[in-house]
């Protein structure tokens, strides 16, 4: 039987990367994203590929979203036993100018988001006795950075995030593992930050051991490892994907 991924946040960049990659090992994938027709090219390239997919629209924030949204993929692939929880916002405003709001904004998609879509999937693994569980943070929740407290701090939840839950779901055999990506460019959020970025990308390109940025395929192969059935008894972790730059 052919198992189902999702992968939130899959309308571009490293959740368009990771949804590509799984189908090409065999997953039917659920596309989720807020942007729906972005999200339904991803999916058209998988089935031009010869996979699996299904686009669908919801914001991570709204639980009855999400639930629609997953009724929709279980109706038409069947039910979920992986998910990568990708989708998440940015934000570089220096931290004496963070309104109540912005701080609430970005908690809500990228820590109670992650809550959400994740509650709502794992029955479908508790049913399967298997699931996998890949969770996105940032290189930025490991070593903290300037201008970006509340994404950084959110990040850092999904760090701890990840530990709790491969702990309490790990004897039901779901594993639970983070990925904090380094430099990664061609994604949405490299794009929009790059202008603020202190130092010349070529200079920062000699700070990392292997002399360059991440590109999205990067975190879909460790994403992809992680997701198979080989990779069972590695939970818990954090898989730094960031060329050498930051110790995991």
């Amino acid at each position: 039987m052919t198992r189902v991924a999702l992968v939130t946040g899959a309308a571009s960049g490293i959740g368009k990367a990771c949804a590509k990659r799984l189908a090409r090992d065999g997953f039917a994938v659920g596309v989720l994203d807020v942007l729906y027709q972005d999200a339904q090219e991803t999916a058209s390239e998988i089935r031009a590929e010869g996979g699996q997919a299904v686009a669908v629209e919801a914001s991570i924030a709204d639980r009855s979203q999400v639930g629609a949204a997953l009724a929709q993929i279980r109706s038409q692939l069947g039910p979920i036993t992986v998910l990568v929880n990708n989708a998440g916002i940015t934000d570089t405003t220096p931290f004496l100018e963070i309104s109540d709001e912005r701080w609430d904004q970005i908690y809500t998609v990228n820590v109670k988001g992650t809550f959400i879509v994740t509650q709502e999937v794992l029955p479908d693994m508790i049913d399967a006795g298997w699931g996998r569980i890949v969770n996105m943070s940032s290189s930025s929740a490991q070593t903290g950075s300037a201008g970006m407290a509340p994404y950084s701090s959110s990040k850092g939840a999904i760090i701890t995030l990840t530990r709790t839950l491969a702990a309490e779901l790990g004897p039901l055999g779901i594993t639970v593992n983070n990925i904090p990506p380094g430099i990664i460019m061609n994604t949405v959020m490299s794009e929009a930050n790059k202008a603020k970025f202190p130092i010349p990308l070529d200079t920062v390109r000699e700070m990392i051991p292997v002399r360059r940025t991440g590109e999205p395929e990067d975190i879909a192969n460790a994403c992809s490892w992680l997701c198979q059935e080989t990779s069972g008894y590695v939970t818990g972790q954090t898989i730094g994907i960031n060329g050498g730059r930051i110790p995991s």
